[in-house]
């Protein structure tokens, strides 16, 4: 865990602009963002103990740390979780769940199907398809019942970079819940397995998984550009499971009255 408390550390300093930070600038850059003094000086701690951090010493870092860490380093709600997460590995590991096979409910894939004029889907920790309604599976381009892993679909399956029009966007987001998934389950090996194919296959998922980003993702609108029905502007939104947070439905659901609308009923009538 120390070695990605580092690495988060570095790259949200990197992404940092010192025209934007209020530090002075003097000298030359040789690398961009905040120099490590710089963030101290931001943070209000020392440039030792900082650089310290850096390397993975977190020392039980007291709550006024992070907190000025979150705010030197300008880090969104999901990333300073996510830094709480590294910096507490003891924290983590109190609420570590098993690795293995997912299940799903009975119920939760009876919910899931009886869902009528919007599509829904299970994905699990790893971003497997876990089940689906008829529309879930249609909008991806599935037959009922298919097993795919929907974060290798979305990275490695041309036909994905016309499915959504704003690919770039989804990817993005793809990246940083995997990212957030990985303080939730540190040296899971289906899920480091998972990052270590994407990052060798997919260089924009390499350049993503660099970045350090992290958000969770609740709700949306995502945009689809399906190849029987035409463009589709649906509504997200994203139900976890208390007893196993990993998982979870998502609904999309088009505005009543929409030309989404009428096009998600048309792939309805599509559809076995």
């Amino acid at each position: 865990m120390g070695d990605q408390l580092g690495e988060f550390l570095r790259a949200h300093r990197a992404a940092l602009d010192p025209g934007e930070s209020d530090v002075p600038s003097h000298g030359l850059r040789r690398v961009p963002g905040l120099r490590r003094d710089e963030v101290a000086q931001l943070a209000g701690i020392s440039v030792n103990y900082y650089t310290r951090l850096e390397q993975g010493e977190s020392h039980q870092m007291s709550d006024s740390v992070l907190h000025a860490l979150g705010n030197a380093l300008r880090l969104s709600v999901d990333e300073r979780a996510h830094l709480v997460r590294l910096a507490r590995p003891a924290q983590a590991e109190q609420i570590r769940r098993p690795y293995g096979p997912e299940r799903v409910r009975t119920s939760v894939l009876t919910l899931v199907d009886s869902t009528a004029d919007q599509a829904a889907i299970i994905v699990g920790r790893y971003f497997d398809l876990l089940g689906a309604n008829r529309l879930g599976y249609a909008l991806y381009g599935l037959n009922p019942g298919q097993y795919v892993n929907l974060a290798k679909m979305l990275f490695l399956d041309p036909a994905m970079l016309d499915l959504f029009p704003h690919w770039h966007e989804e990817a993005a987001r793809t990246a940083a819940y995997l990212r957030m998934a990985t303080g939730d389950m540190p040296d899971d090996p289906a899920l480091s397995d998972l990052i270590g194919e994407l990052s060798i296959k997919s260089p924009e998922f390499a350049r993503l998984w660099a970045a350090q980003s992290v958000a969770e993702c609740t709700h949306s609108t995502r945009h689809y550009r399906h190849p029987l029905v035409g463009p589709l502007e649906l509504n997200e939104e994203s139900l976890r499971f208390a007893d196993d947070p990993g998982q979870r439905v998502i609904f999309l659901g088009a505005t009543p009255g929409s030309d989404s609308a009428q096009r998600l009923r048309l792939l309805d009538s599509l559809v076995p």
